[in-house]
């Protein structure tokens, strides 16, 4: 059983599945606000992005799963499932939630 939020060997290994990269507890938390920012406004307000989350929408920009920013900003669906995918077992249902990364590769869709 996991916290609420907690940045698991399984969230872990979800995001770097879908990713194809190393990722971090600050990235796990960037997801629910940009979560936000699409059902809502649909723009990033500055005022609420540091400099390492600035640099991981870079990342995200250049794999392709966003585009823009604070102008207006758009995602792939891919992603958009991506994002609700690791939200639910890391906020909604970290209780349920294993702990510990799947042996034998990414779990998505289970």
């Amino acid at each position: 059983m996991s916290k609420r939020g907690e940045f698991t060997p399984f969230i872990k290994s979800k995001m770097e599945a879908f990713l194809g990269r190393e990722t971090s507890r600050t990235e796990l938390r960037l997801l629910p606000y940009l979560h936000y920012v699409m059902v809502n406004e649909q723009r990033i307000d500055p005022n609420k992005v540091n400099q390492e989350e600035r640099s991981i929408l870079s990342q995200l920009r250049e794999a392709g799963h966003i585009d823009g920013g604070a102008a207006g900003m758009a995602i792939t669906r891919e992603f958009y499932d991506f994002i609700c995918d690791v939200v639910f077992y890391a906020y909604v249902a970290h209780e349920e939630t294993p702990f510990e990364a799947p042996s034998g590769g990414d779990r998505h869709g289970e």
